[in-house]
């Protein structure tokens, strides 16, 4: 007979880990120990705080309702240890990625398995799925040669996107993050500057008199990353008449006051909303999920985003992680699992 560990959000601020019996393996199935799994710092804090909207979440394998107690993440890199009847034994010791929760083990078809490749490590393979939304954000947001580009937030997710923004021959790629940890971060990237929102702001804010004047000292797309509503407020303010501001974060329960008067109204201003879970219908019939799965790992090959990995817990420490997030994120940038101590 075998257990398996896996976390389990409680209650708002409260986590356990829990042993549970793995039942047996059927024909097609395959059984995976976890070898690291990363932390959501966006989405998984709004479960670990009970911010989150009581709706079916379309990015992992939740298939209920989002409620008390509930096992959830979605960024398992591990290896196959056991196999069934009809999969193939060469599969076994492969290594894989799968959305599952932070579990120590798990069982799951092998048709539901992502196989790293060669090049890419366990712990590179965890942020497959940020880089996935990192890629569906800049598709959405088309980037145009010579552009002036704003990313709001710099958490991984920011981080990320902005290391695919920085491939491309921009005009000017600024970033805006509280925390000085993530603005060293992104200034390491070839970016224009990383600065404080109220530095950004002091720099960047409209100045008094005609409108199209004020309209040259603005960015032709923004990106409001930081997980505040009312940073979009900030993006919408910074954006240049007839720009974009593609909205990736998810902001559950939290809610803000948002301007949509005063220059606004007469700003032809698109606000994107970007989510990885669908492909934008004017690339889905060219795009799928495999492909953008495939330049994702290529993201990842050349990114190498284990350098942002600030701290590794063992599940057993999942209080201490959470707690972490919750009262210092200013000291972190990406937390994981180890599932191997």
């Amino acid at each position: 007979m075998t257990t398996r560990k896996i976390l389990y959000f409680t209650a708002p601020k409260q986590v356990e880990i829990r042993e549970e019996t793995l039942p047996s393996l059927s024909a097609e199935e395959v059984r995976v120990e976890t070898i690291c799994s990363a932390i959501s710092a966006g989405t998984e804090m709004l479960v670990y705080r009970g911010q989150f909207p009581q709706i079916a979440d379309a990015h992992d394998n939740v298939s209920s309702d989002l409620k008390y107690p509930l096992a959830y993440g979605y960024a398992c890199v591990g290896i196959i240890k056991e196999t069934g009847k009809q999969v193939d034994k060469s599969l076994k010791d492969k290594l894989v990625f799968a959305f599952q929760p932070h579990t120590s083990s798990f069982i799951l078809n092998h048709s539901s398995l992502i196989f790293l490749p060669d090049s890419i490590s366990p712990e590179s393979a965890c942020f497959l799925p940020n880089m996935e939304t990192a890629v569906n954000l800049v598709q959405d947001a088309a980037p145009i040669l010579g552009e002036r580009v704003l990313v709001l937030g710099q958490g991984i997710v920011g981080l990320l996107t902005t290391s695919l923004l920085s491939e491309f021959p921009l005009g000017k790629l600024i970033t805006a993050d509280f925390y000085e940890l993530r603005r060293n971060a992104s200034n390491e990237l070839k970016i224009s500057a990383s600065m404080s929102p109220d530095s950004l702001s002091t720099k960047y804010s409209p100045k008094s008199g005609d409108f199209g004047v004020r309209n040259r000292e603005k960015f032709d797309l923004t990106f409001e990353l930081s997980g505040s509503p009312a940073a979009l407020n900030n993006a919408i303010q910074f954006t240049a008449f007839s720009g974009r501001v593609v909205i990736g974060s998810w902001y559950g329960e939290k809610r803000a006051p948002i301007n949509l008067g005063g220059d606004f109204h007469r700003s032809r201003i698109k606000l994107i909303s970007s989510q990885v879970s669908t492909i934008a219908p004017e690339l889905s019939g060219r795009w799928d999920k495999s492909r953008r799965f495939e330049v994702a790992w290529q993201a990842l090959e050349r990114i190498k985003p284990e350098k942002w990995i600030t701290h590794r817990f063992a599940l057993s420490d999942a209080a201490k992680a959470y707690q972490l997030l919750d009262e210092n994120p200013q000291e972190t940038i990406q937390v994981i699992f180890d599932h191997t101590t």
